[in-house]
Order: C-alpha cells, then structure tokens, then sequence
C-alpha cells in the first residue's frame, strides 16, 4: 500500500470490537511515535498506555461518551513542556511535536489493521488526576485505539475534503 493510500484509509473510530489489541501491535504503534520527527529532536513528549478497566474508567470520566467506555486501550500523550523547544519568539513547539507523533501513530494503527480517534475535547484535569500525572507534564491527546468495528470508505475524500484549489497557493 503507499502511503497516500494508507492516508486515505486511516478514519476517526469511534466503535471498537471487544477484542484485545496484541502487544506487539501495540508496540509497533508507540514504536511509530518514538521514531516522530520533533522541533531539535528534543522529544517531549510522554506517553501513558491505558489498558486495565478501572484506569480507563477514570479516563472515561474526562471525556464520557457512551462508545469510548468500550476502547480497549486509551494511550494518552503528554506533553513536557520544559523539553519542548521554545522558538525566538516564544511559541512553544511542543504541541507540534505532539501532533507530529500522533498522527504518526494514526498512521501506524491503520497500517496494522487497527482503529483510532484523535481527542482533544476531554476534562485536562480529570485525566491529569486519573493518571496521578506530575504537574510538568500536560495531557494533550487521548488517543483510543482497538479493533473498529466499521471504517469509512477511502472514496469519502472525494466529496468530504477541500480541493487542492481551496487551499494551495503557487507563487
């Protein structure tokens, strides 16, 4: 598959078969994240892997919708924000780097056959608390991921995304 068409196939899921993602497909997925590109290579960011019930219960409780108390793994991505660099102006690359991993990560989870749903809108602070994070790292993403039960056709970003036209510029 190239990896325009691993692009096209990578959806948001938000329904998940109640089946066990095996570790070395889970590593496999993490292993895309270590290997992200980031601003100086300082890799700020921290990884938690949520599998045991009562953990991704907690987890629930910052973000509850009905479908994400089914996932079967939730990786939660953190960002250390005395790691990340700092541009001359101030702006902080770290959410960049983030960004950078998970989508590696999305990536990666669809090569393998598997589902996930990038999540931005959750409580901070229930999850912080939930994960008993030290102050200096900032949750970022929670990132399900599992078996989908459905995906979406590959055809969809025919009619469901702007044209190159819309959004490219040539000098």
């Amino acid at each position: 598959m190239s990896f325009l068409e691993l692009a096209k196939k990578r959806c948001s899921v938000r329904r998940f078969l109640p089946k066990e993602v095996e570790d070395e497909k889970l590593m496999q997925v993490l292993e895309a994240a270590r290997v992200a590109p980031s601003a100086c290579n300082l890799q700020p960011w921290h990884i938690i892997v949520a599998k045991d019930p009562k953990v991704r219960q907690q987890l629930y409780e910052s973000y509850p919708r009905d479908w994400f108390a089914e996932v079967p793994v939730v990786l939660v991505v953190c960002v250390d924000r005395a790691q990340s660099w700092k541009r001359a102006d101030g702006k902080d690359y770290g959410d960049v780097d983030i960004a950078i991993a998970v989508d590696h990560m999305t990536l990666a989870a669809a090569d393998l056959g598997l589902g996930t749903c990038w999540l931005g809108a959750f409580d901070v602070e229930k999850c912080s608390r939930a994960l008993q994070l030290p102050r200096n790292l900032e949750p970022l993403v929670m990132l399900p991921l599992g078996y989908p039960k459905q995906t979406e056709s590959p055809e969809r970003h025919k009619t469901r995304r702007k044209s190159l036209e819309e959004f490219v510029r040539w000098e």
